[in-house]
């Protein structure tokens, strides 16, 4: 089951006001469950659907309103996914992008870990880095804004 298909499955949970769905396909289960504003997603079958904390609010600072502002042709670099948003492929390793850097169509910027699974998140656009939006280690929710970048 790929990234695409599993948010179809969400929009069709949005479409008729489902609020929980399970699939099981090829050794692989997907359960999401609207919880308290939140997506629980379930991974293989030797898993257990644990239930996660609802994500904190990321305050917008007077600089990030600026910012937006200032630029409004920005594009953002959504989470597909909730999570735990990370910057660098380890706490040693350098960020996978910093603010001011271009980035390419199908380039690793981030990690969110979900069920104790790595998945890499690629810009699906090339551009500038604007901002980054959530602070590393933090939880982030279903097409929340990781990163804003200005398209080149």
């Amino acid at each position: 089951m790929n990234l695409k298909e599993i948010k179809e499955i969400l929009a069709l949970m949005n479409e008729n006001n489902l609020n929980e769905i399970e699939i099981e396909r090829d050794g692989l289960k997907l359960k999401l469950k609207k919880s308290m504003g939140a997506v629980v997603m379930g991974g293989p079958t030797h898993y257990a659907v644990e239930s996660l904390p609802a994500p904190k609010a990321v305050p917008v600072t007077a600089s990030a309103a600026s910012s937006a502002d200032a630029s409004k042709n920005t594009k953002d670099i959504k989470s597909p996914m909730v999570g735990t948003f990370y910057r660098a492929p380890s706490p040693e390793a350098e960020p996978f992008v910093e603010i001011g850097q271009t980035v390419e169509v199908g380039q690793v910027v981030c990690i969110v870990e979900a069920m104790k699974l790595m998945n890499e998140i690629k810009s699906e656009i090339r551009g500038k880095v604007v901002e980054v939006a959530v602070q590393n280690a933090e939880p982030v929710e279903f097409g929340q804004t990781l990163f804003i970048v200005d398209p080149l």
